[in-house]
């Protein structure tokens, strides 16, 4: 039973939780698409579609992503060996019975009971590693989990009471801290990635309090949707996103290097890392009664942001951690710009054209359909 371990699969945590992330990703589009399109029927005939939608990606898809990033990362951060073997397999059939739940004829109650075990699973796994090596600079992270978790109860609680309102800050307060993950992941490791991608002596740096600056206007952010302050426009909250925005426009700035345009690895991850941008200056926008529709600046974020930097990072990852060679294949570069064109027709295109809506899960499904297909063999196969 403990050779399990020894299973390349199940050895780390980014090998189980990257794939399913990405296959999930594939599927749970294509339901949604199809379901709008009037070609699928509605999950649990208690909750539907749209609460589904709203909890599923943020909660089954990001979590999924972030649980696999975080349980190799922080093996490194610690020196510490990593989840694997039964445990991880364990941890990966906890989120795969909450995917499931949704379709099988059990009661409400022991639908949203379900979805509840995995985030603080994660916390208890990663809290235990990183304060056992006193790595007190990556707490935070562990905050920032703990109230994704919050979040997601309070979604929970809006499907429970059938209260769309509360479904919704919950799911877009949830949006927000996955920036703010985003924020201080991304500053951390793309400038490194571009750095070493280029071979630059005197390559951008990550500035850290640029980075605490951004996490704890990300966490306000999300704090004040939570609570209802987003419900309708507050012209006083767009100096709040002005100063993220100028934050992550810094950022861009200070990263840029023409060299990028040479490696998919890094203009990926940084035209995705822009759509944080984009988002923000929307909500800004929104605030000010100038956007028209908050749902823009949301699927920014989700789209083009979190979809963008996603499918970049398990990408690099995921190659780097196998012992392959830096260089994705063509399919998989053309991935890279397929779920940035689904930012665009999401954002761009619907406002104008309906057409743009299912050009987008379209889109989505294939960039993320041709990681499946070019990553599955290196994750299921030795260290090389």
């Amino acid at each position: 039973m403990g050779s399990l371990k020894h299973v390349p699969l199940w050895s780390l945590g980014f090998r189980p939780f990257f794939l399913a992330g990405a296959m999930f990703a594939c599927v749970a589009l294509a339901v949604w698409g199809l379901w709008l399109y009037g070609h699928f029927p509605q999950a649990q005939a208690t909750v539907g579609m749209l609460a589904w939608h709203r909890h599923e990606m943020p909660f089954g898809f990001a979590t999924a992503i972030i649980g696999g990033f975080l349980l190799t990362a922080v093996p490194n951060w610690t020196g510490r060996p990593g989840l694997s073997g039964w445990p991880l397999l364990g941890l990966l059939l906890v989120w795969l019975a909450a995917r499931l739940a949704w379709w099988l004829p059990i009661p409400q109650s022991g639908l949203l009971a379900l979805q509840l075990p995995f985030l603080p699973l994660l916390v208890l796994v990663l809290g235990r590693e990183l304060m056992a090596a006193g790595k007190r600079d990556n707490y935070p992270i562990l905050v920032v989990l703990a109230l994704l978790a919050g979040c997601q109860a309070l979604t929970l609680a809006g499907i429970a009471q059938d209260d769309a309102g509360l479904q919704r800050r919950g799911a877009l307060a949830a949006l927000w801290l996955i920036a703010a993950l985003m924020s201080v992941i991304g500053g951390r490791v793309i400038p490194f990635f571009i750095q070493r991608g280029l071979n630059r002596t005197n390559g951008a740096v990550g500035h850290p309090r640029q980075t605490q600056a951004l996490l704890i206007a990300s966490l306000l952010a999300a704090l004040l949707i939570g609570t209802g302050f987003n419900e309708v426009p507050q012209p006083w909250l767009a100096a709040l996103y002005a100063l993220i925005g100028t934050l992550h426009l810094l950022r861009l700035w200070r990263w840029y290097d023409r060299g990028i345009w040479r490696v998919p690895l890094l203009w990926s991850l940084y035209l995705a890392y822009a759509w944080l941008l984009i988002a923000v200056l929307a909500m800004a926008l929104w605030q000010l009664g100038v956007l028209p529709q908050q749902s823009l600046a949301t699927h920014s974020l989700a789209v083009g942001g979190m979809g963008g930097l996603i499918l970049a990072m398990i990408a690099r990852v995921s190659l780097g951690h196998t012992g392959r060679p830096l260089k994705p294949s063509s399919a998989v570069s053309l991935g890279f710009a397929l779920v940035l064109l689904a930012g665009v027709c999401r954002v761009f295109v619907v406002p104008f054209a309906s057409i743009g809506l299912g050009l987008s899960v379209v889109l989505w499904c294939a960039a993320f359909a041709v990681f499946v297909q070019g990553y599955t063999r290196t994750l299921l196969t030795p260290r090389q």
